[in-house]
């Protein structure tokens, strides 16, 4: 079988045996890619710290028609060192790490979603941006790529315009079920629902937009957006990931 090249960030690894291990990469080329490293335990392993988790590395794997591919090359290329100084951004990368791993299938490609990811742990590694904000945009980045990106733009649900949907004396509400914004005449049937002030939607308008610069969050506001978008993406994934309690 032919030999494939990929540059992959290491999202997971778990021990496989007593020398060899499991190692899981999120490539640009291939997608998710799951590869049996034998002897990847050793101290003195061929792969060193190829897979450590969050290193970019350039890999050549086996590809199986089941089960576990066969890893025969990982070089680090990239390694981002600055997490370990900051527990925050540490924490933000890991988180990253799972998302990836929970929200994407094996062999199944999202280049783009990859070049955010890999855009992300680097702010994250020089602390450019908030840290906060950074991940939440990340967030929203892999939700559009896995076709749930939330409207805040309009109701969800009657696909009434900001300007011209009436809203509750409190306010918006946010629905994961609904997928979005609910305006007040059609907040009544959702249960999951929950209040969202203006100014946070305001700086999830911001965020959801790339082109726009990070916006600046005070701290009321990045509990409500970090609990918020929490709950959006554990709806999506029908289950909370473990590294989103760190974050809040």
């Amino acid at each position: 079988m032919p030999a494939e090249k990929a540059t992959g960030i290491v999202i997971r690894t778990s021990d496989w045996s007593e020398t060899s291990r499991i190692a899981t990469f999120f490539t640009r080329e291939f997608g998710k890619v799951r590869a049996l490293a034998k002897g990847g335990r050793r101290l003195k392993s061929n792969f060193e710290v190829a897979l450590d988790l969050l290193t970019v590395c350039n890999i050549v794997f086996l590809r199986k028609q089941s089960g576990l591919d066969l890893l025969t090359e990982a070089r680090a290329d990239e390694r981002f060192s600055g997490l370990r100084s900051n527990l925050s951004a540490l924490y933000a990368g890991y988180y990253i790490a799972e998302l990836l791993d929970l929200g994407t299938q094996d062999h199944d490609p999202h280049p783009n979603l990859f070049d955010e990811a890999l855009g992300a742990l680097r702010d994250l590694h020089s602390l450019r941006q908030d840290i906060s904000a950074r991940t939440m945009r990340f967030e929203l980045a892999w939700l559009h790529e896995l076709g749930y990106r939330p409207r805040f733009d309009a109701c969800a649900v009657c696909d009434d315009k900001l300007e011209t949907c009436p809203t509750s004396p409190r306010g918006w509400t946010f629905s994961p079920t609904a997928g979005g914004l609910l305006c007040a005449k059609c907040e009544t049937a959702p249960t999951d629902k929950r209040a969202v002030s203006d100014s946070a939607l305001e700086k999830l308008r911001q965020l959801d937009d790339p082109t726009r610069t990070m916006p600046s969050i005070a701290p009321l506001q990045r509990v409500e957006l970090r609990q918020l978008l929490g709950h959006y993406v554990s709806h999506v994934l029908a289950r909370r990931p473990k590294l989103l309690a760190y974050l809040e």
